[in-house]
């Protein structure tokens, strides 16, 4: 219970003193828009990182050396809980952004930091939104923005992965970026199999080794077999935990 009442008071207290925080911003970025964007990035992750110590959660983070340093990657991950891009994202490398479901929108404040770090925000109902979404993408790794998409569609009820979209792996295909899988192992018992409350737990992030799509014969099922890999890493970091 704490837990949970410390995690919305933090976030409703960054939010707001992120207001003029936001508009310094916006001015610094009138000087350097490159380093603004940087600055903006880092506030970002060490609010998430805050979250992360707030919720007790012990995290253990495998493979950051397979994130290449110089090049826009899309990250692949499967879906277990809302804090899977709580956690991720200050592990993220230079720029990136996700792709969120575009309720999100409507949370004040919130969508101008998202918008602020390259996201996306996708109506899941609309086959035409989906199509604007992947363009953008598409134009966001070209100049060196790294993308991450759980290509589920959702976030899974009981751990087992829903068959991958492949229409997301055209990011990677028309591009030529890595493709970076990212297993995530346990986060929902920090809060989905606990909700509404907020429990301490293991968890394990694992990024993977990257995937060249240029290496993938069938440029049809490359979600199929980015989701095989993960799978096998989830089987393997569950016997870790």
């Amino acid at each position: 219970m704490i837990r949970s009442i410390l995690a919305v008071l933090y976030l409703i207290l960054y939010l707001i003193i992120g207001l003029p925080v936001l508009g310094l911003l916006h001015l610094y970025s009138k000087v350097s828009a490159r380093e603004a964007e940087k600055l903006t990035g880092n506030i970002v992750r060490w609010g998430l990182s805050c979250i992360t110590a707030i919720s007790g959660a012990e995290v253990d983070v495998r493979g950051l050396e397979n994130i290449p340093a110089n090049t826009a990657v899309l990250y692949i991950g499967n879906h277990r809980s809302i804090f899977d891009v709580i956690i991720s994202y200050p592990y993220t490398v230079g720029r990136a952004g996700y792709i969120a479901k575009n309720n999100l929108e409507k949370v004040p404040i919130l969508p101008i930091w998202m918008n602020r770090i390259h996201c996306l925000f996708l109506d899941r109902d609309n086959p035409r939104d989906g199509l604007r979404v992947v363009l953008q993408a598409i134009d966001y790794i070209k100049s060196g923005i790294s993308v991450f998409v759980f290509p589920e569609g959702t976030r899974s009820k009981n751990g087992a992965m829903a068959p991958f979209k492949e229409g997301t792996f055209k990011m990677a295909t028309k591009t030529g970026c890595p493709i970076i899988p990212v297993a995530f192992t346990n986060t929902d018992e920090l809060f989905e199999r606990h909700f509404p409350f907020i429990k301490p737990a293991k968890v394990i992030i694992h990024f993977g080794k990257p995937i060249m799509p240029e290496d993938i014969e069938d440029k049809k099922h490359v979600g199929a077999q980015t989701q095989a890999v993960i799978q096998q890493m989830l089987i393997e970091d569950e016997k870790t935990l």
